[in-house]
């Protein structure tokens, strides 16, 4: 295992993060606490120290976990877990972005992890209700109390994150340092705009569901999902899971370059994610309900994907830019923008 620095900051963390969404069967489809002590052991052992989690996950029962599996090496473990999201119910303030319930999660969430702070604390999802100022003075008063160490959003537009780190950076507040999205062969839509905000901000990026809800990791004949074996087949998780023809191309790529290199299509679609060309790093987050299954994943970083096996599923899995970017690659674009000149001028290097 190598080591990553989160975002704009010097904290280390392991190129690969271990999710924890997967412990407790609180809702239907878990490891148990026994294989999540197994898990948890094994990810540590291997030299993996960033660990991912969220109040809502299995009701509560994740943090729950982690707070008792940690006990006696906390301080190994940069820990991250989220606010934002809360079970339905008849509080209109238990959910959302807003100063109160980061504080309420937050504190219930210290009581579940047996700690007095976390390392990482994500905004899971954008509300589109509460102003940003709100959420990034709110973040780093948490932060100069000694309760949070580093803020993270996941799931929001780029144009928020953007905001949001340019608000604090004016203001002398905590920005952002990750960016948590959907990311995978599967799904690369995040290539238009959050990927270069992330790049040029300087923010580290942690994709999840690096496999695709199961599809890449080859259990799935043809990309075609087998009914009652994944959490996808979960009511709660409607909406989650497509197969189409184009992710069935994408699969039947990944097994067969996995064959060429004598590794696993999920250590494949995995090391994919550890070689994007960017500054910033991609840390992809693996879940597990087996440890064979994470056993497999985290050896992705000993795969070696040649160029040719790189170029041949970034073809395959392409997608379309769209406006503006594919604008900015038109000759006559070029030429106006540049006076014709483009090819004798230097870019500045960036930091």
């Amino acid at each position: 295992m190598r080591y990553k620095l989160l975002g704009r900051t010097g904290l280390r963390v392991s190129e690969i993060c271990l999710g924890t969404m997967t412990f407790g069967e609180d809702w239907g489809w878990g490891a148990s606490k026994d294989e999540s002590r197994k898990i948890l052991d094994h990810f540590l052992d291997a030299g993996g120290n960033f660990i991912d989690t969220a109040n809502l996950y299995t009701n509560g029962t994740s943090e729950t976990f982690l707070g008792e599996f940690l006990q006696g090496r906390r301080e190994r473990a940069v820990l991250a877990t989220k606010y934002t999201n809360a079970a339905p119910g008849t509080d209109p303030n238990a959910a959302g972005n807003h100063r109160k319930s980061m504080a309420q999660a937050l504190e219930a969430s210290l009581r579940r992890l047996k700690t007095d702070y976390v390392d990482l604390y994500w905004l899971h999802i954008w509300d589109f209700l509460t102003p940003v100022d709100e959420v990034m003075r709110a973040f780093d008063d948490f932060v100069r109390a000694g309760k949070v160490l580093y803020a993270g959003i996941s799931d929001a537009p780029a144009w928020v994150v953007s905001r949001a780190n340019t608000i604090a950076e004016l203001r002398g507040w905590t920005p952002f340092a990750g960016l948590q999205v959907e990311y995978s062969l599967a799904e690369r839509t995040p290539e238009r705009d959050l990927l270069p905000m992330a790049d040029a901000l300087e923010i580290a990026v942690t994709p999840w569901s690096p496999l695709a809800g199961g599809l890449l990791t080859g259990k799935y004949a043809g990309g075609q999902q087998k009914q009652g074996e994944g959490r996808y087949d979960n009511p709660m998780m409607k909406g989650f899971a497509a197969n189409d023809e184009r992710k069935a191309r994408i699969a039947d790529a990944v097994k067969s370059i996995a064959q060429e290199v004598g590794g696993s299509p999920a250590q494949v679609a995995l090391a994919w994610l550890l070689h994007r060309p960017y500054r910033v790093p991609v840390i992809p987050i693996v879940g597990a309900r087996k440890l064979a299954q994470v056993q497999d994943n985290l050896a992705c970083v000993d795969v070696k994907l040649s160029g040719d096996h790189l170029r041949r599923l970034d073809e395959v899995s392409a997608i379309e830019l769209g406006f503006p970017h594919e604008f900015f690659t038109k000759d006559m674009v070029r030429g106006f923008a540049y006076g014709g000149l483009r090819d004798k001028i230097d870019p500045m290097p960036r930091s």
